[in-house]
């Protein structure tokens, strides 16, 4: 579906190293539509992670993007940092101007549980699942034209809707996501901005070996698992006109 009012408008997402993962997804859908995209990227963490490693992603995910007519710019920044949030938002305006859309899709993930939970994981979480997610919606809402539609769309990953064990620092920061996401909804509504989250259930973005893939497809009441363009094409409803009235919600994409 082509939403015209998202055409020329700009679009911020975050975490959109891998062209396989949920963020890359997204900015094709928003280029697809007209959308001029700027994207964050963080290799470090990516080479870090044992899934498919994607080396020259962004710059070719840039290219992609402009090969569909629209203008792409990326940064490659540590949304760990405190002051990353600003230098985001400064850098989109000044290669493309002020972004419309906001999608909060950067993540940080590593395995924990009880055994192994302490401050150091915690607050590598924190940093990049929460702190960043609020500094940059804050200071998306601070730049925003009152009275113009603007749209923030966070990733959770549904921890409302029942445990993920070995995952204590995840959970603790994503939950906390869905609970930021209805706040803020409620105290930037009068500027026309909409805030809203999507769970897009369990996704394939390279790191699922057949072994988990087996194991949850007997759960998955719609016989797959889910992709990255599901989430996509979410995104892009969530950002358009037509989902001017929904705000302050978690919407589970899951399939299931």
């Amino acid at each position: 579906m082509i939403f015209d009012d998202l055409k020329g408008k700009i679009a911020l997402v975050t975490g959109a190293s891998r062209r396989q993962g949920i963020g890359a997804a997204i900015c094709r859908a928003f280029a697809a539509q007209g959308t001029d995209v700027f994207f964050t990227s963080w290799q470090q963490y990516d080479r870090d992670m044992p899934h498919t490693q994607d080396p020259h992603g962004p710059e070719r995910l840039a290219d992609e993007l402009r090969s569909a007519g629209i203008r792409a710019e990326f940064l490659e920044v540590d949304l760990s940092d405190p002051d990353a949030p600003v230098r985001v938002l400064d850098t989109a305006a000044e290669r493309l101007g002020n972004p419309a859309i906001l999608v909060n899709n950067a993540v940080h993930s590593t395995r924990d549980g009880y055994q192994k939970l302490d401050a150091a994981i915690l607050d590598a979480h924190y940093a990049v699942n929460l702190r960043a997610l609020a500094l940059l919606s804050v200071e998306f809402a601070r730049r925003h034209v009152a009275g113009t539609p603007g749209r923030i769309i966070n990733l959770s990953s549904g921890q409302s809707l029942g445990p993920m064990p070995e995952e204590l620092a995840y959970v603790a920061t994503k939950g906390a996501v869905e609970a930021f996401t209805r706040t803020l909804a409620a105290e930037v509504a009068h500027l026309g901005i909409t805030v809203n989250a999507i769970n897009p259930g369990l996704t394939d973005t390279g790191w699922i070996t057949p072994e988990i893939e087996r194991a949850f497809l007997t759960r998955m009441s719609m016989g797959r698992l889910g992709l990255p363009d599901d989430a996509a094409r979410l995104a892009v409803f969530l950002a358009s006109d037509a989902a001017a009235w929904i705000t302050g919600q978690t919407i589970h994409s899951a399939g299931a």
